[in-house]
């Protein structure tokens, strides 16, 4: 794991963000303000512009030198949170191991999310990003803690990531905009949780492709 892995995650992420620009726009003006994707894309568009700077650096710096562009290009709350998470799991890994075990990624990416957590003061059913997120952390330690294959996480995260974003659908929202709505904001999917799934989806593809 290196810079390398951390732009291919972001080129999937990119893609996948970019062919569901409209759906998520639409998620978005029923119960936000209609901006969410486009800032998550200036953000993104400001990482592949780093390639070169990325792919150079080790794991943990190419996350941190991540994190700070989104912080600084992603508005909203959108870019804070985003800090978090790439923060928290730059400060969680270890530069030394090039290849660590799954415990070791599960591990890194569940500081990341907790990160995030803390930062956002949200939890699972808040209808927020978290709802997708936490889940999917707690799976992830699940498997490698059971010995799980790459194979199987990989082809795992994107089924649970996917059932815990149609869940928000339900959900009465607690955080951000929506909150203004009470009860309307039920039976609309959360937008933030929607490009999150989108994202772990398409990482998960990506990397599942890389190893064939």
């Amino acid at each position: 794991m290196n810079g390398k892995t951390v732009m291919t995650c972001i080129e999937a992420a990119h893609a996948t963000l970019k062919e569901h620009t409209d759906e998520i726009t639409v998620l978005d003006q029923q119960i936000g303000d209609g901006d969410h994707i486009f800032n998550l894309l200036r953000g993104v568009d400001a990482l592949l512009a780093m390639r070169a700077e990325i792919e150079a650096a080790a794991f943990a710096p190419a996350l941190d030198l991540a994190a700070s562009k989104l912080l600084s290009t992603v508005g909203g709350s959108s870019g804070p949170l985003l800090y978090s998470l790439l923060h928290g799991m730059a400060k969680a890994s270890a530069d030394s191991v090039d290849a660590p075990s799954l415990v070791d990624a599960a591990r890194v990416f569940a500081a990341g999310v907790d990160a995030v957590a803390q930062r956002g003061k949200a939890g699972i059913g808040s209808k927020t990003m978290m709802d997708v997120l936490i889940p999917v952390a707690s799976r992830f330690a699940e498997l490698a803690d059971n010995n799980a294959s790459p194979e199987a996480v990989l082809d795992a995260l994107p089924q649970v990531a996917e059932a815990s974003m149609l869940a928000t659908r339900d959900m009465l929202a607690t955080k951000g905009r929506a909150s203004f709505l009470g009860e309307r904001s039920r039976g609309h999917i959360d937008p933030g949780a929607r490009s999150s799934q989108l994202m772990i989806g398409a990482i998960c593809a990506r990397l599942a492709q890389d190893r064939d």
